[in-house]
């Protein structure tokens, strides 16, 4: 904790003074250009990755990158989803997966994940990337076939079938490698 009440101050001796104007207009102005959805992984940082400053991306992480296909019932991915499409009116939808990703290696491998059973039913939302997938505990095949099977089920929710339609947004998927900071970007699967 240490650390972070440290940085903290850092932020705010160094950081915060060199960017007052930005933030006395993010203040009264939310108005990110791109919804960025990437893992909980601690080593994938948005921001990092695509250069951005504060209010340019809505992000959203959830282990594995997973967005659960749409449902009528409330969840907060979803909720997130639809106020960044629906209200903010951002343009580009990125899905971000990558290398070395944990919960990808335990699909792959077929880890037990009996110890952690919510863990265990969250994963279910990769099961159309594992059936993508050619089998062999192949992670980053794995990687990059969850990262599409993602973006079709970012298609099914309202806001963004609606946004795709009128091309008022885009998808993009990305595959973020750690060991060496490149970006590869996979085709988005076509709105229907």
């Amino acid at each position: 904790m240490h650390d972070l009440t440290q940085g903290v101050a850092r932020f705010q001796r160094d950081v915060f003074p060199a960017k007052a104007e930005l933030f006395a207009r993010l203040a009264a102005h939310h108005t990110p250009h791109t919804l960025f959805i990437g893992c909980s992984d601690a080593r994938v940082v948005p921001e990092l990755i695509t250069g951005t400053e504060p209010g340019d991306l809505f992000v959203i992480r959830t282990a594995g990158n997973l967005v659960p296909a749409y449902a009528p019932e409330a969840d907060g991915v979803a909720a997130s989803i639809e106020y960044a499409v629906a209200t903010l009116g951002v343009k580009d939808i990125v899905v971000c997966g990558h290398s070395a990703c944990g919960a990808m290696t335990a699909l792959a491998e077929s880890h037990d994940l009996s110890g952690s059973p919510a863990v265990a039913t969250w994963l279910r939302h990769a099961d159309a990337s594992l059936a993508r997938t050619p089998t062999g505990g192949d992670v980053s095949a794995l990687v990059g076939q969850n990262v599409l099977a993602q973006l079709a089920n970012l298609a099914t929710h309202p806001s963004v079938a609606s946004a795709l339609a009128q091309g008022r947004a885009a998808l993009h998927g990305w595959v973020f490698d750690i060991p060496t900071g490149r970006v590869q970007e996979l085709t988005a699967p076509r709105a229907a």
